[in-house]
């Protein structure tokens, strides 16, 4: 068989297994929906019955931290330890696996072990992470299914923290593994690998594309050398601030974590970067998955080539302590090139006996380096007041990078609810977004009263449904983030955000507060949000002749003020929303692709967002009470009536305005409804019309109920 790439073989291979080569690819403008088949169940190995968080509880966690603190001296051959320890490679490794979290959307992160995949395994970035991952599969080999690897990547940062003295804040399991790349994630409009071209203004760092966090594509946060490979610290500074505020750090976390990352380890540049092979992911099948092999010299040790820069931040690389600050703040720094060609800071007439030992060399010294970002914290004003204070006071430092450390490396984890394991700490932290738990428990006829209740306090359907679902679509899959748990739609922000229609959202939270204070029993305002919603759904499907019950499960919590972070709740508030058919303003992506987009994010599969839309629709939800896509005589009833007038040939669809259409009778030219771009794609994408079609069917009147219902109650319990 020829093993060509021009696919002349009659079996499907070569020229078939490249990217480009879909199909799809001759219609670049096509909705594609392949974001929500991301986490599709066909790549997982496991069966439906495997219980991630169930088979955690069963392992001997101090028994992998013994393990891993073991490995951490046990130099490999093949990849030889710095100083006989892998605590920086391990370090780093963790880091670029949780520092590709962005606040915006609440993607990347190292909570489903992406760094496996393309293209993180071969961004510049993550160059010779490859090797870091290798080096723990004996581990995870040993407690397999016990242990993710995206669990196991975090702890191996803590293990090498603690194996090198520094005692971490603490570590919590539950994060579950993907099986397929996220390759629809937005990382950068760039085509290159560290193209700039995500900026409006170049000068602005501030001016940086939503939702982005990293400078440059395939870098995780800023460039190393300075801006666009230019030493600069003052305007690497602002970078860097951006950069970890998109990450929802602050200043002071910010300086922690910059200071603490680089008190161990070193940085690899001892030869050029032109003669390393490819990526993993581009690199041929000998190679088993590795990337950037090296040809020259040993290939590794002292001839590792990784991020260009080299050498070592501190005089004992291997060990925690203070010498960072010593170092930085007591010394003169002058920018020069290390062998690789890359720009580094270097001290200026440093004693010989101050400087690091060679990682590999016996009893050869090396000078010390600083990143342009490092001396971003010596030279801005506001970093250089609180490198200074940590200087001073090593117990603070040591206190306030263990707990951005933590937070760096579970934020995206999400509430604290979802935190496994023996070590995780007792204190609640703001950023976990904590809600109170309940003491109370209802009844199948408690909640079956309380619906009855609440379908008579002078509220509309439509009031009940829209609270209902305004208060659950915040929730994201990507962090774990917002939801209607803690009914935090009560309070600020999310009480005056535009998508929630404020003043009729203040008039049905003032209604349910004092029906709440008449109960004899205690219910949360959250229980009572998602009651009130699934009430008016059952009786809408009662109208349409269909008695059905919307599955409840009781327990949300009522979150306080204090319990809520304003400005860190800010990036969830909604700017479209196109179950309830509205947008913010114009933006230059398509209605339906942000419809995509926000689906994803609640975890919403194609038929579920499908049979949402024409329920929302039929039930009159819409934003501002629009009739755009209301496609029924009947509002208010759960009828299938979306699906049967998209789908029917009695109508011709006539641009109306700007991303309005006029839906006409062709027999009489009469306009009979008008929608949007989110209404059609229903009938115009082939894919979403086929589901539609199957909703439109007569003899599917009762699946599109059951099916609308149970996609409702899956956001509502998300």
């Amino acid at each position: 068989m020829e093993n060509s790439k021009d696919g002349k073989c009659p079996v499907m291979h070569g020229a078939n297994t490249e990217t480009d080569s879909s199909v799809m690819s001759w219609w670049p403008n096509a909705l594609n929906l392949d974001i929500l088949h991301q986490h599709d169940a066909k790549t997982n190995p496991f069966d439906e019955n495997f219980n991630y968080a169930e088979a955690f509880k069963t392992l001997d966690l101090e028994s992998v931290k013994n393990d891993l603190k073991k490995l951490m001296t046990e130099s490999q051959d093949w990849w030889p330890a710095d100083w006989g320890h892998y605590g920086g490679l391990m370090i780093r490794m963790a880091w670029h696996s949780a520092g590709t979290y962005r606040i915006a959307d609440g993607r990347g992160g190292g909570g489903t072990g992406n760094q496996r995949f393309a293209p993180l395994n071969s961004w510049p970035d993550n160059g010779n992470l490859d090797k870091a991952r290798r080096l723990l599969w004996p581990i995870k080999k040993k407690y397999g299914n016990k242990l993710s690897w995206a669990d196991l990547i975090i702890l191996a940062g803590n293990m090498a923290y603690e194996s090198m003295g520094f005692k971490t804040f603490g570590f919590a399991g539950g994060r579950e593994d993907i099986w397929h790349p996220e390759k629809d994630i937005y990382w950068g409009a760039e085509k290159e690998w560290m193209g700039k071209s995500r900026y409006e203004n170049v000068a602005d760092s501030e001016s940086l594309d939503n939702p982005l966090a990293a400078v440059q594509m395939g870098l995780i946060y800023v460039n190393p050398e300075g801006v666009d490979g230019n030493p600069d610290p003052l305007r690497t500074a602002q970078d860097v601030r951006t950069t970890f505020k998109r990450m929802a750090m602050n200043d002071e976390e910010t300086a922690a974590l910059t200071a603490g990352g680089h008190t161990v380890g070193k940085a690899h540049g001892n030869g050029s970067a032109d003669v390393l092979g490819a990526s993993p992911e581009g690199a041929d099948v000998e190679t088993q998955g590795f990337g950037w092999m090296n040809p020259k010299g040993k290939g590794n040790a002292e001839d590792t080539v990784t991020s260009g820069l080299e050498g070592a931040w501190t005089t004992t690389p291997n060990k925690w302590n203070h010498t960072y600050f010593h170092l930085l703040l007591n010394h003169e720094w002058e920018s020069k090139k290390s062998p690789a060609g890359a720009w580094q800071w270097e001290p200026i007439n440093m004693k010989e006996e101050d400087k690091p030992l060679d990682a590999h060399i016996p009893d050869v010294r090396r000078n010390p380096i600083m990143t342009d970002a490092d001396m971003a914290m010596k030279m801005d004003p506001e970093y250089r007041k609180i490198i200074g204070r940590f200087s001073k006071d090593p117990q603070y430092f040591a206190e306030t990078f263990a707990k951005a450390w933590f937070k760096l490396t579970h934020r995206d984890l999400g509430p604290k609810s979802r935190y496994l394991g023996a070590d995780v700490p007792s204190v609640d932290l703001i950023w976990q977004d904590p809600v109170p738990t309940v003491n109370y428990t209802l009844t199948e006829s408690e909640i079956d009263e309380l619906k009855s209740q609440l379908l008579n306090i002078g509220l509309s359907s439509t009031d009940l449904i829209n609270t209902a679902w305004d208060s659950a679509r915040t929730f994201r899959g990507s962090d774990f983030r917002g939801g209607s748990n803690g009914a935090r739609i009560r309070l600020d922000p999310q009480k005056d955000w535009e998508g929630n229609e404020p003043a009729r959202l203040a008039n049905v939270l003032d209604v349910l507060t004092k029906f709440q204070a008449g109960l004899g029993k205690k219910v949360s305002l959250a229980d009572l949000i998602v009651l009130g919603g699934s009430a008016a759904v059952e009786q809408a499907a009662q109208k349409a002749g269909y008695k059905i019950k919307v599955p409840f499960t009781s327990g949300r919590g009522d979150a306080s003020a204090e319990m809520t972070d304003v400005e860190s709740f800010a990036v969830l508030e909604p700017i479209h929303d196109g179950y309830r058919n509205w947008l913010k303003k114009d933006y230059s992506v398509d209605a339906e692709e942000l419809l995509l987009d926000r689906t994803q994010l609640m975890g919403l599969t194609a038929p579920e967002m499908t049979v949402l839309i024409g329920g929302m629709r039929v039930l009159g939800t819409n934003h501002g009470a629009s009739k755009h896509g209301v496609l029924t005589d009947n509002p208010g009833v759960l009828t299938n009536d979306f699906f049967v007038n998209i789908t029917d040939m009695k109508y011709a669809w006539k641009p109306a305005s700007a991303g309005l259409f006029n839906i006409v009778e062709r027999g009489t030219g009469v306009t009979k409804w008008t929608a949007t771009r989110v209404d059609l794609v229903f009938g115009s994408n082939s894919i979403l019309r086929s589901y539609a079609e199957v909703y439109a069917q007569d003899d599917n009147k009762e699946k599109f109920v059951q099916d609308f219902v149970n996609a409702w109650a899956k956001v509502m319990n998300s």
